[in-house]
C-alpha cells in the first residue's frame, strides 16, 4: 500500500468505532468495544507500516526531541503518516476512556455526543473540557443525597458491575 493510503487507512479504521461512541452510547455493544483496546490494533497496523521505513528519522525525532528534527520527520510521507496514525490512535484510546467515565457517571450521552466530536477534531481541547465536566459530575455525586450513578462502567468483558 502506498503511504497516502495508509494515511487515509488510519482514520478510516477508527471513524466506525467514533461513530458507535457518538451515535449508539448505552448499546451493549458499543460497551463492550468501549472497554477493549482492540479498536486500536488496526491503526497501530498502520502505524507499524508507516513508521518502519523512516524508523532511523523516527527514532532520531522521538530519541532527541527538538523541532528541526519532527520537521524533518514531517517532510517524509511515512513519518508524517506515522505520526498521523499514532494520533488517530491515542485519540480513539482517550475517546474510549472518556465514553466509560461518563457513563460510570452518569453523564448524558447528549453531552458525551458532541464532546466526543469535538474530541475527534481537537483532542487536547476536548479532553481539557471532558476532566472539567467529568470533575463537575464527581463533586455532583459526593453531594450528600446524590443519586448513584444508573450506568455502571463496562468490564472488560462487558458485563456490569
Amino acid at each position: 500500500m502506498t503511504t497516502p493510503t495508509l494515511f487515509n487507512l488510519a482514520f478510516t479504521l477508527a471513524a466506525p468505532f467514533w461513530a458507535l461512541l457518538i451515535l449508539a452510547p448505552g448499546w451493549r455493544w458499543t460497551d463492550r468495544i468501549a472497554a477493549s483496546p482492540l479498536p486500536m490494533v488496526p491503526v497501530l497496523a498502520v502505524y507499524v507500516a508507516l513508521a518502519v521505513p523512516v524508523f532511523p528519522q523516527l527514532w532520531a525525532a522521538v530519541s532527541h526531541p527538538d523541532l528541526a528534527g519532527f520537521q524533518e520527520l514531517l517532510r517524509l510521507g511515512g513519518g508524517a503518516g506515522a505520526i498521523w496514525a499514532q494520533v488517530i490512535a491515542w485519540d480513539l484510546f482517550l475517546g474510549q476512556w472518556m465514553y466509560r467515565e461518563a457513563r460510570e457517571l452518569s453523564i448524558h450521552p447528549l453531552v458525551m455526543g458532541p464532546l466526543l466530536l469535538f474530541t475527534v477534531l481537537l483532542s487536547p481541547l476536548g479532553v481539557l473540557l471532558f476532566l472539567a465536566l467529568r470533575a463537575g459530575a464527581r463533586r455532583r455525586l459526593r453531594q450528600p443525597g446524590a443519586t448513584p450513578p444508573r450506568h455502571p462502567a463496562p468490564t472488560a468483558a462487558g458485563q456490569h458491575t
